[in-house]
């Protein structure tokens, strides 16, 4: 009987995380070879420098593919189940909407198509994954 408790409670507790789009295990993320950043950032903090927007870009590729690839396809080019991440727009309007879905996941009608990452994911990485989406930017 005990037993079977523990798997009665291991199923209510994991039942959250099977309705998020993608089923997605968080990975961390490697951000010791990118400048430190303070406090929550609205724009990315390192595409003003071309040598941390490459160092980012980098730490960004790895982390997308840890994390966000699954959904979001390869290289960002979605295969469909989830938006294609290179047609964001590019900029602050771009940072922005990214920055908004990544910290606080997506959910619609009580469904989670995406779940939030602000409390998993440190500032750098986000901007890191924020930075690799934006080597790949294509216009529409």
């Amino acid at each position: 009987m005990t037993k079977f408790r523990f798997l009665a409670v291991a199923a209510l507790l994991a039942a959250p995380l099977a309705h998020s789009h993608g089923d997605v295990t968080p990975q961390a993320v490697d951000v010791s070879k990118l400048k430190k950043l303070d406090g929550e950032q609205t724009e990315n903090p390192y595409r003003a420098d071309k040598k941390a927007a490459k160092a980012a870009s980098d730490v960004g590729s790895s982390a997308y593919n840890q994390n966000c690839a699954r959904c979001h396809g390869l290289g960002a080019v979605s295969g469909g189940i989830a938006p294609d991440l290179r047609m964001l727009p590019a900029g602050k309007e771009g940072d922005e909407y990214f920055s908004e879905k990544i910290r606080k996941g997506v959910i619609r009608n009580g469904v989670t198509y995406m779940p939030p990452f602000g409390p998993i994911f440190s500032e750098e990485a986000i901007w890191a994954i924020r930075s690799y989406l934006d080597s790949v930017h294509v216009d529409e």
